[in-house]
């Protein structure tokens, strides 16, 4: 059952906690923390039945991101985008998925999906080049997905596609050296004139549209989600984990503190006890928007119903809301931890601090784009943002 795996991932959540400052030397989620992960069976939470995995319920996978980020958040981000890739070349064409899989369903998948890269229409598929930035876990995969732009016969970009190509088509450059989410190996992917078959290019309008070549083979209603609903819950999921382990190691420490200015317990600030309740509201409110959100989602799917466009709109709203509230609930925390928390060493909350800071940074946490997107829907003006 799926809820075994969520079991197994909170029981060793001390070990990926015990090896997070591992991972930031390494600058990459240690070989130990990726087999343990897989032997609970989490990658295959997303993937389809009919290559061996669980098509869970997302609600599911989510919470098991969100523990293996209190516990590291360099390992949480790199399970959370890694973990997702199943659920995405789900969709392509059987044909890819056999190739992916058909040797080995534990075959894991990498991704850049900015459109960096330069594809060239050519019988049968593309010839496709380019260098991708921000690979998060690439050294533990063995496929990545890569987007590009397409252009037609005038050089005109006419489409945008993501490109399965694997990994003895591609090499890494190791070039991920950060302050915040250090341990995630977000390397740099470089394809040097590469045919990909048309089945391995998959365009975002029908992804968006929910008609994908996919689901001739995978009717399972998981598959029936949003791309971008399911893809930003993934970037902001870690985060929100990210600060209810810095809330908690928070609390743990102050129990302990002597403030010497004040002479007295930390623990015995009225400050100190307001701060602790902001900070655990703000992160309840993060999970628990992001997770009614997913499942309602999944639950039209589930009964075959039409996913309105307002639920969309609202998850990608509470999407970006839950990521400000994660660090703001974290950066509250920070102010009041003490100076020996900026001392380096391993301070869980002070790597909090840095991770939850790192991952804001990116594209799908853009609050204006998708605050915008809600404000337009409420007053019923059409949004055209491929994002919803």
């Amino acid at each position: 059952m799926a809820d075994d795996v969520l079991a197994a991932v909170r029981d060793l959540a001390p070990s990926l906690r015990e090896r997070a400052a591992e991972a930031e030397e390494l600058r990459r989620v240690p070989d130990t923390s990726i087999k343990e992960l897989e032997d609970t069976g989490f990658f295959q939470l997303l993937q389809p039945t009919a290559f061996g995995g669980r098509a869970a319920d997302p609600v599911l996978f989510y919470s098991a991101v969100k523990e293996i980020a209190k516990a590291c958040g360099s390992t949480g981000w790199v399970a959370s985008i890694v973990g997702v890739h199943p659920w995405h070349v789900a969709l392509y064409d059987p044909r890819a998925q056999q190739e992916v899989w058909g040797k080995d369903p534990k075959t894991r998948i990498a991704s850049s999906y900015a459109p960096t890269g330069k594809a060239t229409p050519v019988e049968g598929g593309f010839r496709l080049s380019g260098r991708w930035h921000f690979s998060s876990g690439c050294d533990h995969a063995q496929w990545a997905l890569l987007g590009s732009l397409v252009p037609d016969a005038e050089g005109r970009p006419v489409d945008m596609r993501t490109f399965l190509v694997p990994r003895s088509e591609y090499r890494v450059h190791d070039v991920w050296d950060t302050v915040g989410l250090r341990g995630t190996g977000s390397n740099d992917i470089a394809v040097e004139d590469v045919f990909v078959p048309d089945h391995r290019a998959l365009s975002f309008g029908p992804v968006t549209a929910l008609q994908v070549p996919g689901h001739e083979l995978n009717p399972e209603p998981l598959y029936r989600l949003p791309y971008a609903s399911v893809f930003t819950t993934t970037i902001s999921t870690p985060i929100v984990g990210i600060a209810e382990g810095a809330y908690e190691s928070y609390v743990e420490a102050t129990k302990q503190r002597f403030r010497v200015s004040y002479g007295q317990k930390v623990a015995e600030d009225p400050f100190a006890q307001v701060r602790i309740a902001r900070a655990a509201g703000d992160i309840d409110a993060a999970w628990l928007q992001l997770s009614r959100n997913i499942g309602e989602l999944y639950a039209h799917a589930q009964r075959g119903e039409e996913l309105p466009m307002e639920l969309r709109i609202r998850t990608r709203r509470d999407q970006v809301m839950a990521t400000e509230r994660a660090v703001a609930a974290v950066d509250l925390l920070m102010e009041n931890a003490g100076g020996g928390a900026m001392r380096s060493g391993p301070n869980p909350v002070q790597r909090a601090w840095r991770d939850a800071h790192n991952g804001r940074g990116h594209a799908a946490n853009d609050p204006e784009r998708a605050l915008v997107m809600y404000g337009q829907c409420a007053l019923g003006i059409d949004s055209h943002d491929t994002m919803a």
